[in-house]
């Protein structure tokens, strides 16, 4: 016990008392929020956003979002992938599939919105198995738009975020 306080005193007056006045983290857009979930796993994404050139309504083509594609990471490990449905696989063999049910703007015009997403189905026995609710949020990249000639064609950009995947109390 004394070496844990000799830490935390030598860390104190390394750090000053800066640390102790810092800002506790902004709360999520209300959109986005789960309030009275718990956390189950937070992991990093790293992947692509992929579109695929489709006429819309004024007979014109343009860049229409298809599915995701990424690797999930924890503690610098891949843990999972992201995928069309849109599902999550954790190394454990548990899944989920969600449907978007709240939204909020990326950080800048480039970046994917924020989401909230609930769980519609379940698969295998994990830690996943207990989630109702994914959260992406801290989005990077990943928007494309405008035209593109030729129906069909796919193309991609690339984007990170960090999904929460929480289960209710």
């Amino acid at each position: 016990m004394a070496l844990v306080r000799a830490v935390a005193l030598a860390s104190f007056l390394l750090t000053g008392s800066a640390a102790l006045a810092a800002d506790p983290l902004p709360p999520l857009p209300n959109a986005v929020a789960a309030p009275g979930e718990i956390p189950v796993l937070s992991v990093h994404a790293e992947g692509a956003q992929v579109y695929e050139c489709k006429p819309v309504t004024d007979g014109k083509l343009a860049w229409s979002f298809r599915e995701p594609v990424a690797t999930l990471i924890a503690d610098g490990r891949t843990v999972g992938r992201h995928y069309a449905g849109p599902n999550w696989e954790h190394v454990d063999g548990s899944a989920v599939t969600a449907r978007t049910a709240g939204t909020a703007p990326g950080a800048t015009p480039a970046d994917i919105p924020w989401l909230k997403l609930e769980v519609i189905s379940h698969r295998g026995n994990g830690l996943l198995s207990s989630v109702a609710t994914v959260q992406r949020i801290n989005t990077s990249g990943g928007e494309l738009n405008g035209s593109c000639d030729k129906v069909g064609a796919l193309t991609s950009a690339a984007y990170s975020a960090d999904y929460v995947f929480l289960r209710r109390d």
